[in-house]
């Protein structure tokens, strides 16, 4: 039976306090009222929502301003007054609605709200040579920047959990799967590394990606800056509004070179893909015929309404359909990156719909991941019994590598397979099958054959692999 660690109720993924909540009618589980909080957190979704996102292009209008005012393209006191006003902007966000139905996009009506705000003198500095385009990009690009720290702390929490699974059962035999059957024995600290060793990939990935893809947008209405002459002015504001905001200065506009936002949305989906094998091998391992692993136990959680022994692994099911979610959404952004001449006419909407989505329900596969692995109930006994449930057959190559100095291994291969052969229509352990086979008992021991039909001695480099990828983390 396993051990069962009572979790407390705060160490789970949480329904949102009556304060938080919005009222009923989304059409999204990931803002339901009532699915929310599985498939999201409430800090990643106030990274994304609409009030962020206007804030944002409120914040990429100041910094192009201030940017401007600095590189003395406009007067230099404008930037910090534009600033200054926006800070204290009151939106009428009704208003907003409306003229982006008409509009079609909404920084037009927003430059009027903020325009009138800065007052005659400043408001005419507002989007001074900018596009619509330009202010969108950026503004979903302060997101996605905000947006990847949420998910490299959460990132690494799931590496640190996997780390100490790693270490801790460095040793515990188990039976490793292929088509899922026994194959080899392997040792759970093993398998935890191998699911480690990906996150350990995806930290440096994220590492690398953020200078490549985190990049300020200013190109004005084709891109070529013409707005502000032929000089290098508009090329200056660029470089300073990237200083400005911490972001990669690109050598050129990017409007319709969306690799980059591909590739955020690509590397989230990456992550979900890592995520979603960890929930699927949980899954099995949970199912009482192999019994090996179980979620943490929290009154109630997963049970049935019919079945009152049901204790299902909800946060690994979240996390699959989570990692199935990032995965389609992945497609949509790369089907944006097809984009007509020097604006595109509709694929740039898809990002609208994916970017978003993908964060919340990433940074939620990954919040429910640190749940489950952060209590994960391991249950070694019974790995050890599954291990010897096929009575030595998980070793037969162990026993035929053993026989191949001494018969050669095409004949160790045949010896072994009809000794398994016998083991599995006589219903007797591999060892007593072999002991009746003269070939091999006049080639080797009782005592060699009998710890060759040992799993725990048949454990490879599995002890040392887990070292080295526990050292990469250090």
């Amino acid at each position: 039976m396993f051990l069962l660690r009572r979790v407390p109720l705060r160490a789970i993924p949480r329904f949102p306090a009556p304060s938080q909540r919005r009222a009923l009618g989304s059409v999204s589980a990931i803002d339901s009222a009532v699915f929310r909080t599985l498939f999201g957190t409430e800090e990643i979704r106030k990274v994304f929502d609409d009030k962020a996102y206007v804030n944002r292009c409120v914040d990429a209008e100041t910094a192009l301003a201030r940017a401007q005012s600095k590189c003395n393209v406009i007067p230099s006191h404008i930037g910090d007054l534009v600033t200054s006003r926006a800070n204290d902007l009151e939106l009428d966000y009704e208003r907003l609605r409306r003229e982006t139905e008409i509009v079609g996009y909404p920084i037009f009506p927003l430059i009027q709200q903020l325009s009138a705000s800065c007052g005659d003198e400043a408001g005419r500095y507002v989007h001074w040579g900018a596009t619509t385009q330009d202010i969108m990009d950026l503004a979903s690009i302060l997101q996605m920047k905000e947006g990847l720290e949420i998910v490299e702390r959460t990132l690494r929490s799931v590496i640190k959990n996997l780390e100490n699974l790693s270490r801790k059962h460095r040793d515990t035999p188990m039976a490793g799967r292929t088509h899922l059957q026994h194959a080899l024995p392997i040792t759970f600290g093993h398998k935890c590394a191998i699911w480690l060793s990906g996150f350990q990939r995806h930290l440096e990935r994220l590492e690398e990606l953020k200078p490549r893809a985190l990049m300020v947008q200013f190109g004005g209405a084709a891109g070529s800056l013409a707005s502000l002459g032929s000089g290098d002015d508009g090329i200056r504001v660029r470089k300073e509004m990237a200083k400005d905001l911490g972001l990669t200065d690109p050598p050129i506009t990017w409007h319709v070179a969306r690799d980059g936002v591909a590739e955020i949305t690509n590397y989230l989906a990456l992550v979900g893909g890592s995520l979603g094998k960890i929930a699927l091998d949980i899954i099995i391992m949970s199912s009482n015929e192999l019994s090996e692993v179980s979620e943490p136990f929290v009154p109630h959680r997963g049970a049935s309404s019919t079945m009152p022994q049901k204790r299902n692994p909800i946060s690994s099911e979240v996390i699959l359909a989570a990692s199935k979610i990032l995965r389609s959404n992945a497609g949509l952004v790369l089907d944006g990156m097809v984009s007509d001449f020097e604006r595109a006419s509709g694929p740039w909407h898809l990002e609208w719909v994916a970017v978003p989505e993908s964060f919340v329900i990433a940074v939620g596969a990954l919040n429910q991941a640190d749940f489950a692995l952060a209590g994960l109930v391991v249950n070694p006994k019974q790995m050890l019994r599954n291990l010897y449930s096929t009575r030595g057959l998980i070793v037969a190559e162990a026993v035929m590598m053993g026989l191949a100095p001494h018969l050669g291994r095409g004949k160790a291969h045949d010896a072994v397979y009809e000794a398994c052969k016998e083991s599995i229509e006589n219903d007797t352990s591999l060892l007593e099958a072999l002991r009746t086979r003269k070939e091999i008992t006049e080639k080797i021991s009782d005592e060699q054959l009998s710890s060759l039909c040992d799993a725990k001695n048949y454990l490879g480099s599995c002890g040392l692999m887990v070292d080295e990828v526990l050292a990469a983390s250090r």
